[in-house]
């Protein structure tokens, strides 16, 4: 258990630094923006809450005073919170009730921070082991404990709360992913403050919980990876976006594949220019790929047997639009056989397009017609 915690610590403290040394490669041309500097100082803050922290679990006293290290972690993590909490109403507005809550915010965290530092000195902090810090019956460590575990739980619920509306309200496409990923992270850290409470409320009663104290450790790891994800959201986000639309892409530009390929066999007048392997230009290369699949399938209108597929769909419960696909691709399939003889059907399809679908609409189209495909796909494996 002890090394799950040591890990988890670990991951929390590489993902804070790694955010904070990404964050100030920007700061010879962001460093005169207000947001940025408070977002550098929650990230140092953040810092500074797990080298405390580390220094903490080594148990030796920090410049002689026992338990210093955890006095301050607790009093960086308060600063920290509060920090979080500012980066966000700057993130929303910059008028006078964003100035006037960010006022109210460090009253509360300085009030906070003397409060814990006056409960830590009057519990006798300073002589305790260390392990008391995990949970204790003395009245006054638990209830600095408890009132350190409300300064983190506070913040996580007004984040969350604030987070919402202010992502439907922004314009920001990056801004917006960053705080759908802080309301994820509010709630994953909130979670950690229910974990630590059951921690300490245990630990006061006598009662053993076993493997389940591990539980707080894993959500604050998870919830500050996802912190630092999100705090620098607005630098790899955009990246990040553009790579999982040609994700996106190329698995369109593949599944249409099979089906592209049968028709260009029959059709090769369809391609534009000669085929290759390359994925330079996807955007072009669906979008001709969707066109050339248009123009084969038109080529084939007389070979076409309207009869052809009916009740041809293989899977169990399918919906209506499932079942046109599995007709249309076997009406194709159907037909470049019969073009191949140079056999027409006495029902042939000689006008029209796949049924019923708008082709103006490309990314309407795209999905019918990697449907379409994949149903073709399926139909050549079966036979």
């Amino acid at each position: 258990m002890n090394t799950t915690r040591t890990l988890c610590f670990v991951i929390a403290s590489l993902s804070s630094y790694a955010a904070l040394v990404y964050r100030l490669g920007q700061a010879r041309r962001s460093w005169k923006d207000g947001a940025y500097r408070t977002l550098i100082a929650t990230l140092l803050l953040q810092c500074l809450t797990f080298t405390m922290g580390a220094l903490a679990r080594g148990g030796a006293p920090l410049l002689g005073v026992g338990n210093l290290a955890v006095l301050l972690m607790h009093l960086s993590a308060v600063a920290f919170c509060v920090s979080a909490q500012i980066i966000l109403l700057r993130w929303a507005a910059a008028d006078a009730g964003a100035v006037r809550r960010t006022r109210y915010w460090l009253i509360t965290g300085i009030a906070l921070d003397v409060l814990l530092t006056a409960l830590f000195l009057l519990a006798d902090g300073t002589g305790r082991p260390a392990s008391d810090f995990d949970g204790t019956s003395e009245p006054l460590l638990l209830t600095y404990l408890l009132v350190f575990i409300v300064s983190q739980a506070i913040p996580c619920v007004t984040i969350y709360l604030q987070c919402g509306p202010y992502a439907r309200v922004t314009d920001n496409a990056s801004l917006r992913q960053a705080l759908r990923l802080l309301s994820v992270t509010a709630v994953v850290l909130f979670l950690y403050c229910l974990a630590r409470t059951v921690n300490i409320l245990t630990a006061a009663f006598g009662v053993d919980i076993g493997v389940w104290k591990v539980a707080a450790s894993v959500f604050s790891a998870a919830g500050i990876v996802l912190l630092s994800l999100s705090l620098t959201n607005s630098s790899w986000g955009p990246a990040a976006t553009r790579l999982l639309e040609w994700a996106r892409t190329y698995r369109s530009y593949r599944a249409l594949y099979p089906l592209w390929r049968d028709l260009y066999e029959s059709s090769p007048d369809i391609a534009l220019e000669p085929p290759g392997a390359g994925v330079s230009d996807l955007d072009y290369r669906l979008h001709r790929r969707v066109v050339e699949i248009r123009d084969g399938w038109r080529d084939l209108r007389p070979y076409i047997d309207r009869t052809v597929g009916e009740g041809c769909d293989p899977a169990k419960e399918a919906n209506a639009e499932s079942r046109q696909a599995f007709t249309e691709a076997a009406q194709i399939k159907r037909a470049l056989q019969a073009k191949l003889t140079d056999t027409v059907p006495q029902n042939n399809k000689d006008a029209g397009d796949f049924d019923d679908r708008d082709t103006n609409n490309f990314a309407a189209e795209l999905a019918w017609l990697t449907q379409v495909a994949a149903a073709y796909s399926k139909l050549d494996k079966a036979s």
